[in-house]
């Protein structure tokens, strides 16, 4: 499906919700996406890929696919370790995460942690760069706009100008933002003009008029943007981008509900962990159904699918 979209839409790795099931259940029934970014790599000295992360992302859980492996670090070696097998298993293209903002991530120096050690970050980058142009893969870059201050992504910009990045994603947040207010546009609007790779949009498209106000504000239209939170809350938002006839068919949604919900129990047990996983869902969905809040606060309270299936199938989607 990806080949033939006009807008090119990006999704956004959310870990523990947009794994491989998520992913085939999404592009079958709404497709529209571009690339899919699988949910964080993090590689160590002796396990540059665990058996979990490798049955995410092989090749025969995602075909017909357009993945790109996600990787975080502070080390190149490991990076570079990870990549490798990456390669093996017949990914071109590896992302390395500068943005994660989560408080266990930064203390490590990963993610965007590692954004305020400039000088190492530089020497990292040369050294996964170095690699990728001998072994013919691209590197791609998602990024915040620095740690404490978002005059850091000055710098930044000059850092990653220096290397032969494939893409530079840019969520234009700081780390103590994590996703709340409002995306900090104007330094967006700087790399437009200053960054010398491809650029993608990442932050806050929950809506076709929130990608009009935004392209209005930076005054160009944006070819490329990146979308997490704002697909899992409409699940028909590429469709809307991409002006999709059929983009509001309540059927999609039903058929992504279901697949998702009988695919889980596949391989997960007991009820409750499907459970947990379906509700994860519903915090993003809830706003797909106004007036029926009651019925989610009983779903959110439910434990065994018999419980579950009363409030969705005979409540939310009778």
């Amino acid at each position: 499906m990806w080949q033939n979209i006009s807008m090119q839409i990006y999704f956004a790795p959310m870990e523990g919700i947009t794994g491989y099931i998520f992913r085939n259940a999404y592009d079958e029934i709404y497709g529209n996406i571009a690339k899919y970014y699988a949910p964080f790599i993090s590689p160590s000295e002796n396990c540059p890929i665990t058996p979990r992360e490798r049955k995410d992302i092989t090749p025969e859980h995602n075909a017909g696919i357009n993945l790109v492996p996600q990787i975080l670090t502070c080390r190149s070696d490991c990076f570079i370790e990870a990549a490798r097998e990456l390669q093996a298993m017949g990914y071109k293209e590896v992302n390395l995460n500068l943005g994660c903002p989560s408080g266990t991530v930064c203390a490590k120096g990963k993610g965007a942690g590692f954004l305020p050690q400039t000088n190492e970050l530089s020497k990292f980058l040369d050294d996964i760069c170095s690699y990728a142009d001998k072994e013919g893969v691209k590197i791609s870059v998602k990024t915040r706009l620095g740690y404490y201050n978002p005059d850091e992504f000055y710098d930044l910009v000059e850092i990653f100008n220096r290397f032969p990045i494939s893409e530079l994603i840019v969520h234009p947040r700081i780390r103590s933002d994590f996703y709340k207010g409002e995306p900090r546009r104007e330094f967006f609007a700087y790399a437009l003009t200053h960054a010398k790779c491809p650029l993608v949009y990442n932050g806050n498209i929950y809506s076709v008029e929130d990608y009009r106000d935004l392209t209005d504000a930076l005054g160009c239209k944006l070819d490329t943007v990146m979308i997490g939170r704002g697909l899992l809350a409409d699940p028909s938002l590429a469709d809307k981008l991409n002006n999709v006839t059929d983009a509001t068919d309540f059927a999609k949604f039903r058929k992504l509900h279901d697949t998702l919900y009988y695919e889980y129990q596949k391989v997960m047990s007991p009820d409750i962990n499907v459970l947990y996983r379906m509700k994860e869902l519903w915090s993003y969905w809830k706003n797909l159904f106004p007036g029926q809040e009651r019925d989610i606060k009983r779903l959110l309270k439910t434990k065994k699918y018999a419980e579950y299936e009363a409030v969705v199938y005979h409540g939310l989607m009778p």
